[in-house]
């Protein structure tokens, strides 16, 4: 708590604090160095998420599977749906269905349940069931049987308390795959397999237990006629033709030479009872390939024209970034649009930039040697070895980078040479000679070592390394050492300023207490 000019009349906390504002000048530079700095760095961290972005597309444009895309035609959808995979051989098929896989279950009768259902001694009240019961369970399946008992205390525990003992039991070989269910409504328990295939499930009365019996789910797969109670179907294996050859499959989804068919029904019958099939067509899905390609040249644009647009962006070297007395001078639109002045052009004829667009460019332009494929047109071979050849060239404003897709000339060279324009994409090198790689290839290299450059410069925003070693953050790291060094020199500057003022304040304090005391003198002697 100071007050000034106590003796002096001078208000020198006015005084200090212009000097202090002169000695500031070089603290507040640094301030704003270390601004752009920031936004220098967040900028980019910005390019390098958008070469990410690219990056993962281009990844994809290395694998032969994109151009392997298959389309598929079933004459009767209510057999099966098939889907094909990039490995599957263009062609006609002969498919049918015999019979699909099912799951073995059991159905119980009805149970004649007393009213009250809290416990299981209640509800079978009828049925003289009470104290410790148990069911025994055993389910083959793929060869393999488990078999446990399940007790219950039917004093104290429901129906439902057995139901979850089933549902939740995990033997040590994990095979376990029956599940059970209980409908109040209609009094009925079911059983069944969770997985279809050929196996069964077999319910007993556990040891000195007549709970099954009671339940009504006693079951004897071997002699399903003979069981006491309940319904029960076997489980069963799917049975399928594929061009006349018959199959089997423990579940309704099945691969074979590449497609994939999810059963939906079995087959119609010709007069002799064998099954009717269908046929399944194969074809190239060219569309997929072309939508493949020119949404990848969309990218390609669209990071050519971010990375042109910060090469060309204007700087306003006369927008300094805000100080903190400039901003209460400011609206928040003031504000704003100043921000987006002061950031403008921050990369400007960047050379990392620069060398990243140069590069891409060049790739998307150069002739990829030795591609496979070709077909012949008016007597003469041609390659698909450059982009222009599939109809993707550059557009009338050269200068932008930016390329157009001629879809006609595109779709004709899918059609004709899938296997070169697949080439042209995916060709690798046995010896990594860039020279030698296909176009995708290549700019997953480029996009790589811009990246690497960019993160040496700006590192990463998901970096989760507490020390920033670019080389940004190493000069933000030594301004803020700058500004600490500042922050105690101008702290011991006004120090210096105030101990000034207090000692001038200080004489004439003396000096007026001195002139009051000869004024009183002279008074006196008069």
């Amino acid at each position: 708590m100071r007050v000034s000019g106590l003796a002096s009349g001078i208000d020198y906390e006015s005084m200090i604090k212009q000097l202090m504002d002169a000695q500031r000048i070089p603290s507040i530079k640094l301030q704003q160095d270390r601004q752009i700095l920031e936004w220098k760095q967040e900028q980019y961290r910005d390019i390098n998420n958008t070469l990410r972005t690219f990056r993962d597309t281009v990844f994809n444009m290395k694998l032969q599977s994109t151009f392997l895309t298959k389309k598929t035609i079933i004459a009767d959808g209510s057999v099966a749906a098939v889907t094909a995979g990039s490995n599957a051989v263009a062609g006609t098929y002969t498919f049918a269905v015999e019979q699909m896989a099912v799951g073995a279950n059991i159905t119980g009768e009805k149970i004649e349940s007393d009213a009250d259902k809290s416990t299981l001694g209640k509800q079978l009240a009828s049925q003289d069931i009470s104290g410790t019961q148990s069911i025994t369970i055993s389910q083959t399946l793929n060869g393999t049987t488990v078999t446990n008992t399940f007790e219950v205390d039917t004093d104290t525990e429901s129906i439902y308390d057995l139901i979850n003992e089933i549902n939740n039991y995990k033997p040590e070989d994990g095979t376990w795959k029956v599940k059970a269910s209980y409908d109040a409504n209609l009094d009925r328990i079911f059983i069944m397999s969770a997985e279809t295939g050929a196996g069964d499930i077999a319910v007993e009365n556990g040891t000195d237990s007549t709970l099954a019996d009671a339940l009504k789910i006693t079951t004897n797969p071997e002699d399903p006629a003979s069981n006491k109670s309940a319904a029960y179907i076997n489980g069963a294996d799917a049975s399928y033709q594929f061009n006349g050859v018959t199959y089997t499959s423990a579940s309704n989804t099945v691969a074979i030479n590449g497609l994939t068919f999810n059963l939906k029904g079995v087959s119609a019958k010709d007069d002799d009872g064998d099954p009717v099939a269908t046929t399944v067509t194969v074809t190239n899905d060219t569309d997929a390939v072309v939508k493949v390609i020119t949404d990848f040249v969309d990218q390609y644009n669209s990071l050519v024209e971010t990375l042109s647009d910060k090469l060309y962006e204007k700087r306003y070297t006369d927008y300094e970034p805000l100080t903190d007395d400039q901003r209460e001078k400011l609206t928040d639109d003031q504000i704003d649009q100043w921000i987006e002045k002061s950031k403008s052009g921050l990369l400007r004829n960047d050379t990392i930039l620069s060398s990243i667009l140069t590069k891409v460019r060049m790739t998307m332009s150069s002739v990829v040697p030795d591609v496979s494929g070709g077909y012949v047109e008016d007597g003469q071979t041609i390659y698909n070895d450059r982009l222009s050849e599939i109809g993707i060239k550059t557009t009338a404003d050269y200068m932008s980078a930016v390329l157009e897709v001629n879809e006609d000339q595109l779709r004709k060279a899918v059609e004709k040479d899938p296997e070169g324009v697949m080439s042209l994409f995916t060709k690798t090198s046995d010896t990594d000679d860039y020279d030698e790689m296909g176009i995708a290839s290549r700019l997953y290299q480029n996009i790589n070592y811009g990246m690497d450059q960019i993160f040496d410069k700006a590192g990463s925003a998901s970096d989760y390394n507490l020390v920033d070693e670019s080389y940004i953050g190493k000069e933000i790291k030594d301004i803020d050492s700058r500004l600490e060094d500042w922050d105690d020199r101008l702290e011991q500057i006004e120090d210096r300023y105030y101990r000034q003022f207090s000692a001038m304040e200080q004489a004439i304090s003396q000096l007026n207490q001195q002139s009051a005391w000869l004024q009183q003198q002279f008074g006196s002697s008069s």
